[in-house]
Parts: structure tokens; C-alpha cells; sequence
């Protein structure tokens, strides 16, 4: 976000980025965190060894496979699928054929495994449903951003995430070229609808928020959620950051950027979905955020096809 000012009046909030932005390459998240949830997966999955593994694979036999797109994609989370088979037996050799971020074609590799068959078949599922997960969210993120796309619109996440997944849900959705909302309830002051009831109206309601913003360092992004026209000018009144009308007509989304004439940056949520969107951001907001991206997003179908020698299987756990 930048800030620029005039000598006719106080400075505006812009977000820096181009009409129709490049999709940007997605921060990493440190392996170190991806092992933790790895870890924590494979336990779960697999807490005293893989028994029909042990006793029908033979220890020495050794097999490839490889990740095929049964649809088209958008890729995301190739290092969880690489965690799931080295930290089930480090043996094994990952090799990606796509980058995080990259579009596939149905009937493209996303990625192959080749090593001892017991540990291959012992990742297998722990790695596919973090690798089809990430990739079904990074896949509607993308559709929603190009969707936008022509306006200043940046899409972004939500908190409504799985939790424990979190860090990684919130990585796929910059895979698909979107943006993330705060990650906690400590990053950030975000004030919403409960809040202000609690708060009184007019005068009242802005000297609260007034308050709030005293105590807060100046590096501290301030929200306030606002769910009808009559509460803008009380909260426009407190000098917050970023204004969220939520649940706003299209008719009220534009009166909404109308009257905050870059005061703050404006933020539409409610009612995202990905064949409104496009209106939503053609009333000028600057960011539409939608839990959808994350919570009710469908896992992507992704199949690992496996070869012993001569033989061909297609895996279907």
C-alpha cells in the first residue's frame, strides 16, 4: 500500500500495483513449517507403520510414479507432497515437473517419485491430499484474479481456513495470485459488526475508534467492518486504514468508494462468488476478500500412477 498526498487535501490510500498485474511469484513457506504439518500428517496417517505395506510389498522392490492432472490446475504445493515422501523414507527422489503457480493441462505431471515401493505407497496419501487441496485452492483463486482482472481489485483471503492449515492454505491462494488478510487476530486490528454494537453509533462510535487507534503503534493496520451506508461518515470520521462494506448492493459499493474518495483503502466481502466478482470490482474497490477461496474450495483431482518393472497400476486409495 503507498500513500500520497496534495496540497488540496490528506493523503489517499492506493495499493501499488498495476491494472492487470503479472501473477507475482508466491512467498515460500519455510521448510521448517512444512515439516511440522508433514510430521504431524504422517503420524496421523500412518502411526505404527504401513501393515498392508508390510506385508505384501516386498522391502527390496523399488518403483516410479508420477502425479497426473486428471483436470486442469493450477499447482500448489509441491514442497508438502516432496515433505510427505522424504520424511517417510528419505530414500525416495522427488523430482517436480512445474513450479507452485504453474497452469496444467489434463494429463500433465505435476511430479514424480521413484525409490523403495514401500515408502512410495506409505506417503502416498498424506502427500496427494495436501498437493490436491493446495492446488484446488491456488485453481479458484486464479479463476477469481483473472476474473478481475482490468480493474484495481486485489482478491484476498480469509481466516476461514482449515485449521492446522492455515500457513499453507494462505500460501495456495498467492500460488493462484491472490493476496492474504491478516493471518491472526494479533496481526491486525479489524473492528466488525459485533464489535461496533458494543460501541454506540455517531459521535460515540468515533471516538471509540479514535481511542482504539491511540493505543496501537504506528505500524499497526486498523479495520472497520460496516454492514450499511449510515455508519460511513462516523467511521470515515476516525481516519482507519481500510473500510469493509460488507454485504453492500452493487448501487452501494459504488457510493461507498464515492464517498470515502481514497480516505482509506475499500474493502468489499459477502456475497463473493466467482460470477459476481467481477462486478464487485468493477465499482472501484481495492480489495474483495471471500472465504470461499478456503473453506468450501474442492480438492483438486489428482491421480499417482505407479510401475513396478513391467507392471502398470493405477493407484485409487
Amino acid at each position: 500500500m503507498t500513500q500520497t498526498s496534495t496540497a488540496h487535501g490528506p493523503a489517499t490510500h492506493t495499493l501499488a500495483h498495476a491494472t492487470t498485474p503479472p501473477m507475482p511469484v508466491p512467498m515460500p513457506v519455510p521448510a521448517r513449517v512444512i515439516n511440522e504439518i508433514v510430521n504431524a500428517a504422517l503420524a496421523e496417517d500412518n502411526p505404527r507403520g504401513d501393515l498392508t505395506g508390510n506385508v505384501l510389498i516386498p522391502a527390496n522392490l523399488r518403483a516410479t510414479a508420477a502425479v497426473i492432472a486428471r483436470e486442469p490446475g493450477v499447482c500448489a504445493g509441491l514442497d508438502t507432497f516432496i515433505a510427505a515422501m522424504k520424511l517417510t523414507d528419505p530414500a525416495l527422489e522427488v523430482t517436480p515437473a512445474l513450479a507452485d503457480g504453474d497452469e496444467f493441462a489434463t494429463g500433465d505431471t505435476l511430479v514424480s517419485v521413484s525409490g523403495p515401493a514401500r515408502g512410495l505407497l506409505a506417503g502416498e496419501r498424506v502427500g496427494l491430499n495436501l498437493l490436491q487441496r493446495l492446488s484446488g485452492i491456488a485453481t479458484a483463486t486464479r479463476a477469481y484474479v483473472k476474473a478481475a482482472q482490468g480493474t484495481d481489485a486485489r482478491i484476498v483471503d480469509t481466516r476461514k481456513t482449515t485449521p492446522g492449515l492455515r500457513v499453507l492454505e494462505r500460501y495456495a491462494v498467492r500460488c493462484g495470485g491472490g493476496h492474504n488478510h491478516r493471518d491472526n487476530l494479533s496481526e491486525a486490528v479489524m473492528a466488525k459488526d459485533n464489535h461496533l454494537a458494543l460501541l454506540g453509533t455517531g459521535a460515540e462510535l468515533t471516538a471509540a475508534l479514535r481511542n482504539a487507534r491511540a493505543q496501537l503503534g504506528h505500524t499497526v493496520h486498523f479495520e472497520v467492518e460496516i454492514d450499511h451506508l449510515e455508519q460511513l461518515d462516523a467511521v470515515l470520521a476516525a481516519g482507519v486504514d481500510t473500510i469493509m462494506l460488507d454485504n453492500f448492493t452493487l448501487a452501494d459499493l459504488a457510493t461507498g468508494v464515492r464517498r470515502i474518495a481514497g480516505a482509506a483503502l475499500v474493502e468489499a466481502s459477502g456475497n463473493v462468488k466467482l460470477d459476481t466478482v467481477a462486478a464487485i470490482a468493477a465499482t472501484g474497490v481495492d480489495v474483495i476478500s471471500s472465504g470461499a477461496l478456503t473453506h468450501s474450495v474442492r480438492a483438486l483431482d489428482l491421480g499417482l500412477d505407479l510401475s513396478i518393472e513391467d507392471l502398470s497400476i493405477e493407484s485409487v486409495s
